[in-house]
């Protein structure tokens, strides 16, 4: 029966508790220990039930309970804390004004397909939601002017659990949003905001939800309403559910909705950032709005798009990207084609890598990187796969100067770190810890922390992991109706003392979950800790796309290798991993276990959060492993090597990580003093904490991410736009004008001023004289561009240094000069080179051209 009115009842609050209902709809309470505390002590059980979610708390607790607390002084002396301390951090978030305090117009968009918070808001899978998550707890940190942009998923990703033969099985709970901490958008009459988007042969409608995370706003599109039909209600149904079609239902409402929903906010974006391609879309609705409502060309606006937008890609291989048959986007798309006065080969060259080739498919990261003003990977490892991937779009450029650079993600520390080890931490270095500078002086202070007092803290940690997984183990008995024996033998898994290896990430085939069971002979000795009675054992979790029958098959063939071999309380497998089972994962094992294809692993973040807590990592060197000391906060398996066989690849690599367990591992950590210390384990953990908390953290990257990209960018937003976009029409009619007549260019002749036989640090004075045709010498830089000539005779890790312009001789040609030497022997080359120039270009790589000298 469907009613025929509706309520949205909120929680009733005695009137000296109504602090409660501001602590409980700021996300802040997700990295404050204060106000995590607050609830707990309210109700622990239900704190727990609830999934730490402090509105339902809040919605179901009892009014005995209520009354109860309101009297009791002890707890409303807490409340008055953890309220000041929200109000104090609303406040006080003064890194960004210290750098840009005249900026009072900036505001950074962030868009991205899932967000990671808290466990209490599903509406995540795994490492790139958790890290946009925590992308906006480090913008509040420091006060960046950023709102995120998502949808607002009613099934979320799935609920995990396996059945009695260790197949991976999926629920879909439904999300309740009025239980949840968010609420919804009005206008000041009350009624819902909502924005439409026009899809083939009807409008869809989305209505707003907003999470506050601390000082950032997260807005949540959410299409589960009428008038809308039962199948648009499913575009924010799942997170990456259905097919293509809903794949590009959802891109388009992410992209093209988001930004009607920040303009029905009233929000001015200045910059637009794109956490992977899912919202390329965004560009082609930025550019549409320019031509109808401000009357630019599609040159112009689309001028003022790529100069205003970022493009972060996570993906180091071509499957991980969405691509969409050419018929589908224009059926779905072919409108804007139309107002941008575009041929349809025309419009989908805008997603083409090979602009030529009519049958290729549209991919969103083409999309996002022709429309970006600064494009990075998520590790320095990252970036050069990604240069490689897409150098085509720059393919008369060196590799090192295709424009994508990296900034290697972090993970935020308030949010990973366990409570007890934060608290060591703030008695020991201080309260900025989490977000200090790798050269700032505190770092020096980890070593004060007494060996004793932070292994027992650790202790404490993997006892408390131990419970844990207990507790959820035998729940998940108790769920499928298993054996009393099962229980019981739930209730003894794993030891609080012995050594404990944690692996937990997304069960895709090429993260190589099941390496450590390559020899099954040699890992129960090391299991079972051989004749020297030191144990080893493995916290497992993680998820398989449901689709994924490999990664699926995974999980089942380690669920079988525990209980084939009898190896339960050594091994175990953690259903339904999330943000709240990784935290107590990273705090409470040993050692962290990463086992990707090099270099299929773009950045992995797990091992980041590990670190924080003072775990050293067992990893392949990938992502951001690879540029960590790897020696001092861990260990590495493997040099970096790249293999041809993947069964050879796994061969050796198994090996080099049971040589590692057995001969470096396991001594280190039972090898203890008098105290019962380990001490040289203790002293890696330190190394972890000092080397790896200050470099991978949010903190750190939030600051890169302004510095390099939300600050240009923003900065050319105002000056493309002011005037009537008067700067954007200039440069993009003298973008149109050397486009016509670049190839018209010629390089007359070079003067070399020594023969081919020199000395180091001789002088050697070089005179280039060129024909500019139509373009002007403020049009162009000319750039000598020398290094040494590797086997195949190019010029490897050549520098560019920019010639002087000494005017024209009589024959109308250009001159520009130089002197160089070189700082090293051996065979030495230069050539000659041209690029575009212009002051309002981000880069003279933006337009892509580039003239090289002919030998």
């Amino acid at each position: 029966m469907r009613p025929i009115r509706t309520f949205n009842v909120s929680p009733s609050l005695p009137p000296r508790l109504e602090p409660l209902r501001k602590l409980a709809y700021n996300l802040h309470w997700d990295w404050n220990f204060e106000t995590k505390d607050l609830f707990h002590r309210l109700d622990r059980d239900l704190w727990e039930s609830s999934r730490h979610n402090p509105v339902l708390m809040l919605g179901t607790i009892s009014q005995e309970r209520l009354r109860e607390v309101a009297e009791d002084e002890g707890f409303l002396a807490h409340m008055e804390r953890a309220a000041r301390q929200l109000d104090g951090y609303l406040t006080e978030r003064t890194w960004y004004r210290k750098q840009k305090a005249k900026d009072q117009q900036a505001c950074y968009a962030y868009f991205s397909a899932e967000f990671g918070l808290t466990d209490s808001l599903p509406i995540y899978s795994g490492g790139l939601g958790v890290l946009a998550g925590d992308h906006l707890k480090s913008a509040s940190d420091l006060g960046l002017p950023l709102v995120a942009v998502g949808l607002l998923y009613q099934e979320g990703y799935f609920a995990q659990y396996l059945n009695a033969d260790g197949w991976q099985q999926e629920r879909y709970p439904i999300n309740d949003f009025y239980n949840m901490p968010l609420e919804p958008e009005r206008h000041p009459d009350g009624s819902e905001i909502r924005i439409s988007v026009e899809y083939p042969g009807r409008t869809v409608y989305a209505r707003v939800w907003r999470v506050q995370v601390g000082t950032v706003p997260l807005y949540l599109l959410d299409t589960n309403i009428e008038p809308n039909s039962p199948y648009d209600h499913d575009i924010t149904d799942e997170l990456y559910g259905g097919d293509i079609d809903m794949r590009i239902h959802q891109e388009m409402m992410l992209g093209i909705g988001g930004v009607r929903m920040l303009e029905a906010l009233g929000l001015k974006p200045t910059v637009y950032h794109m956490n992977e391609g899912h919202s390329a879309f965004l560009a082609l609705e930025r550019i549409r709005k320019m031509i109808q409502e401000d009357g630019l060309t599609f040159t112009e606006a689309s001028q003022v798009a790529q100069s205003t937008q970022v493009f972060t890609t996570h993906t180091p291989v071509a499957a991980g990207i969405d691509l969409f048959p050419p018929d589908k986007i224009m059926h779905y798309l072919g409108h804007y084609a139309g107002t941008f006065g575009f041929p349809r080969e025309e419009f989908l060259a805008l997603g083409r890598e090979n602009t030529g080739d009519f049958s290729s498919p549209f991919s969103m990261a083409i999309l996002a990187i022709k429309m970006a003003t600064f494009i990075n990977g998520v590790s320095q490892l990252h970036g050069e796969v990604s240069r490689h991937m897409f150098q085509s779009l720059w393919s008369n450029f060196p590799l090192n100067e295709v424009p994508i650079t990296a900034i290697t993600n972090g993970v935020h520390a308030r949010s990973c770190v366990a409570k007890s080890t934060q608290e060591l931490y703030d008695r020991y270095l201080g309260p900025n810890w989490s977000d200090a500078a790798p050269d700032h002086p505190l770092w020096e202070r980890v070593e004060s922390i007494p060996d004793e007092e932070l292994w027992r803290n650790h202790e404490r940690c993997r006892s408390a992991l131990v419970v844990f997984v207990r507790d959820r183990l035998q729940k998940n008995v108790r769920d499928r109706g298993g054996s009393l024996s099962e229980l019981a033998q739930a209730q003894e898994v794993l030891d609080p003392t012995v050594l404990t290896i944690g692996f937990a990430r997304r069960f895709a085939t090429y993260k190589r979950a099941s390496l450590f069971l390559r020899n099954l002979e040699r890992i129960k000795e090391i299991l079972q800790g051989g004749s020297r009675h030191r144990a080893v054992q493995f916290v497992i979790a993680g998820k398989a796309h449901p689709r994924d029958i490999p990664g699926k098959e995974l999980i089942r063939q380690i669920v079988h290798f525990i209980r084939a071999e009898g190896l339960s309380r050594y091994v175990v497998f953690i259903p339904d991993y999330d943000i709240h089972v990784a935290r107590l994962m990273v705090a409470g094992c040993d050692v962290w276990l990463n086992t990707p294809r090099r270099p299929r692993e773009a950045s992995g973040t797990s091992g980041m959060k590990a670190a924080m807590n003072g775990l050293p990592n067992l990893s392949i060197l990938d992502g951001w492993w690879d540029e960590a000391d790897y020696v001092k906060t861990g260990w590495p398996i493997g040099h970096g090597e790249d293999y041809e066989d993947p069964n050879y690849q796994d061969e050796v690599e198994a090996n080099a990580l049971y040589d590692l367990l057995e001969q470096q591992i396991v001594p280190l950590f039972y090898d203890r003093d008098a105290e019962g210390l380990p001490r040289g384990w203790i002293a890696k953990m330190k190394h972890a904490i000092h080397l790896n908390c200050p470099r991978f953290n949010t903190a750190r990257m939030v600051r890169d991410y302004a510095m390099q990209a939300y600050f240009p960018a923003s900065d050319r937003y105002q000056a493309m736009v002011n005037n009537q976009y008067a700067a954007a029409k200039e440069l993009s009619h003298w973008k149109a004008h050397l486009f016509e007549h670049w190839y018209d260019m010629k390089i007359q002749d070079i003067d070399i001023s020594q023969p081919a036989d020199i000395q180091v640090n001789e002088t050697i004075s070089v005179k280039a004289r060129l024909k500019l045709g139509a373009l002007t010498p403020a049009d162009v830089q000319v750039e000598l561009y020398q290094g040494s000539v590797n086997a195949e005779g190019e010029i490897a890790d050549g520098v560019s240094v920019e010639m002087e312009y000494q005017g024209q001789d009589p024959n109308q040609h250009s001159i520009y000069t130089i002197d160089i030497s070189y700082t090293s022997s051996g065979l030495q080359g230069l050539s000659l080179r041209v690029l575009p120039k212009n002051e309002y270009l981000s880069s003279p790589y933006e337009p892509g051209l580039i003239l090289w000298a002919e030998a």
